[in-house]
């Protein structure tokens, strides 16, 4: 991943292309992820790489109140119910607080892993279509 700031007053997107075309004259491939949250949020502090035989997958990113108690209730919920494969949570000291957590999901699992994060009462997104956790995690 390649992060950059544009000079005040150029426009962002027309710079973005420009080093996505200049990316693409040194043989590269470009893509803009400006408004990939899981990009910005967690994929950007991961390192290692893929993870080799991991099957059954599930991605989900979760988003809470920042306060005491709220990830070790978290954690507490999903102590247990499914194996963790990928574990991301950082504090940045905002209101919310944000884990991206992989899931190993067995097929016939998939009505429990819904009502898990049914249950939780947490913000979360199934993030498995997502092109961050296809060409980086995957």
């Amino acid at each position: 991943m390649l992060s950059f700031q544009t000079p005040p007053g150029k426009d962002k997107e027309e710079d973005v292309q420009e080093v996505i075309r200049s990316l693409a004259e040194k043989g590269f491939q470009g893509t803009c992820l400006s408004s990939n949250e899981m990009a910005k949020v967690h994929a950007r502090h991961l390192a290692g790489g893929r993870a080799p035989e991991v099957t059954n997958e599930r991605l989900i990113s979760f988003t809470f109140p920042e306060q005491p108690g709220a990830l070790k209730r978290f954690l507490d919920e999903l102590s247990g119910k499914f194996n963790v494969s990928l574990f991301h949570y950082r504090n940045h000291g905002d209101d919310l607080g944000r884990v991206l957590v992989g899931l190993q999901v067995e097929p016939e699992q998939s009505e429990a892993l819904q009502l898990f994060v049914d249950e939780l009462g947490y913000d979360y997104i199934f993030e498995d279509d997502n092109p961050v956790y296809h060409q980086f995690l995957l």
